[in-house]
């Protein structure tokens, strides 16, 4: 009886060849994906555009297991798989960077990152992993801390774990779905540089889904656009330009080229909009924050003598390093975090953040992570819509609770934000991330405002979502009202504010007007460099007005 042979051959290594041919995926009645046919060579970096909804999780979720598409077939290395399950295509060297966290939130970084990896032995040597973690973290373009947990770390560092995770375990495709949401332009050099030196050293093929055309142009060797479901665009980056993709996006002609930041309807910076001229002239801001300490998580201060201030009709944009005190100061000031000292006023009265004094002074919130944050899942869109004046008319009258009206005025919201939702009684979790996002902006937008406090306002929304949600907050401060816009984004800073400042270990370090900013010299205190600048910073004079930057940075 001959012996059975063995097969000896060695797993494959290096970077991957995907392929994917007429992948189908339905949920239902809903066809997300529609044979979508796609090539990624080995040791390159393949982007995926398209709007919200395009399909671009689906088609990634297929490749990495998640979802088992109904037709078609993934192609790994000329060979046909049947990636089941998460575990098969880690299996075959696909590692996933999600676009929501899938972090152990009781676990540390550490055992977050050992985890990762599937095969934790049931006694751990903690001092030679510490050692093995420290050497590996020694090597990527950011560092955390190894003790800390989920729940202590900042959007960003979040999603700074999450890849660290992936790049642990040395895959052979790696697959980020939106990875820079929430990193600053610097971080997100960083992190896009290490990948592509990642692919083209041959240890790696990067399937990178993104909305920001800078990131495809300059770290992308390729590029596929999805729209509704379908392949419709295929070509290398070298051979197109945004204006071109943006058209593939949206598949109409009349695309062209994305506007400039200072548009025809954008005021121009250091002018007050139209709407403000038959106003007063006024030196008092809008908002004041007055020497403000804020505790953080692990039960240092987080928040360390902050002051700054807003005037009528500008926007002052926040910078800098998650983690550096800009949560802890957005739920400060909107009421989620005591304060530990320091004064705050709206419309120089002071503010405490409580629901009385938001409808009297009228201030509003667009929070971070806003299903998480401003709504309630389970609730309907109306009822999410209702939750700051659902207690008022015309929505309650005489005590007694109108819901005809809520649902009626939803309806009107949802047809003029565009969200889509399977009508008004839907639960809001079950929108898409910018569409609950558009929901917020529908509730917190009404009526007049003298403040509005953003953060991270288009975290993970497509091009066209996020020029939407732009335009509506430079409607706020066309109409007189302050914004304290805090983003991870540099680009979008750039594009809004009319003041930028830093912030860093919990101070402001730099102030600059936006119009002269310097993205180097920002980016030098965002990281931690010069970090003796300014820790008070008055409102000016007159609308539009600004400090000027120091001799050293001019």
């Amino acid at each position: 009886m001959s012996a059975v042979p063995i097969d000896v051959t060695p797993a494959p290594s290096g970077a991957m060849a995907l392929e994917t041919y007429e992948l189908t995926k339905r949920f239902g009645s809903f066809t997300a994906l529609d044979h979508v046919t796609m090539k990624v060579a080995p040791g390159t970096v393949h982007a995926l555009l398209g709007e919200n909804g395009a399909g671009k999780s689906t088609l990634v979720k297929c490749v990495a297991g998640y979802h088992r598409p109904e037709e078609g077939a993934v192609i790994t290395d000329a060979r046909e798989h049947d990636i089941a399950s998460p575990v098969v295509a880690r299996s075959l060297g696909i590692g996933m960077v999600y676009q929501h966290f899938t972090l152990a939130p009781g676990m540390t970084v550490a055992e977050n990152l050992l985890l990762a990896g599937g095969k934790t032995p049931a006694l751990i040597d903690w001092k030679a992993k510490r050692a093995e973690l420290e050497r590996f973290l020694s090597s990527t373009p950011f560092r955390l801390d190894l003790d800390a947990r989920p729940a202590e770390l900042a959007a960003g560092e979040k999603q700074k774990l999450e890849l660290l995770k992936q790049l642990y375990l040395r895959p052979r495709l790696l697959i980020l779905d939106e990875p820079t949401s929430v990193l600053t332009p610097q971080e997100a050099d960083e992190v896009l540089g290490h990948v592509r030196e990642f692919a083209r050293s041959g240890l790696c093929t990067v399937l990178l889904i993104t909305h920001k055309f800078r990131e495809v142009m300059a770290y992308a060797d390729d590029v596929t656009v999805l729209r509704r479901g379908k392949a419709v665009h295929h070509c290398a980056v070298r051979a197109t330009d945004p204006g071109l993709l943006a058209q593939a996006m949206v598949g109409d002609a009349a695309a062209g080229r994305p506007e400039p930041a200072d548009g025809p309807d954008r005021p121009a910076r250091g002018a007050a909009a139209a709407p403000l001229s038959a106003l007063p002239p006024t030196t008092a801001p809008s908002l004041q924050v007055e020497h403000l300490n804020v505790m953080g998580d692990r039960g240092t201060l987080a928040v360390r003598d902050l002051s700054l201030a807003v005037g009528v009709g500008e926007v002052l944009g926040i910078a800098g390093v998650s983690g550096n005190g800009q949560r802890e100061l957005v739920e400060a000031l909107v009421g989620q975090r005591l304060r530990a000292g320091g004064q705050v006023r709206v419309m120089g009265q002071p503010y405490a953040a409580r629901r009385e004094e938001n409808h009297r002074l009228k201030v509003r919130s667009l929070p971070e992570e806003p299903l998480r944050n401003a709504c309630v899942g389970e609730l309907s869109v109306a009822e999410n819509m209702a939750l700051r004046d659902f207690d008022r008319p015309p929505l309650c009258v005489a005590g007694s609770l109108r819901f005809g009206q809520w649902r009626s005025r939803a309806r009107e919201w949802i047809a003029a934000y565009g969200i889509k939702a399977q009508g008004e009684d839907a639960p809001i979790r079950s929108l898409s991330g910018g569409n609950v996002q558009r929901a917020v902006l529908a509730r917190e937008l009404n009526g007049e405002i003298n403040v509005l406090i953003a953060a991270n306002p288009v975290f993970g929304l497509d091009f066209a979502a996020v020029k939407e949600i732009h335009s509506r907050i430079l409607g706020v401060r066309e109409r007189g009202g302050a914004v304290l816009l805090v983003s991870e984004d540099l680009d979008e800073l750039l594009e809004l504010a009319d003041r930028i400042v830093v912030m860093s270990e919990g101070r402001i370090v730099f102030e600059t007007p936006a119009a002269s900013a310097q993205r180097q010299v920002i980016g030098a205190h965002m990281g931690g460099g010069h970090a003796q600048g300014p820790t008070s910073l008055p409102v000016s004079p007159a609308h539009g007005a600004t400090l000027e930057a120091t001799e050293e940075f001019v």
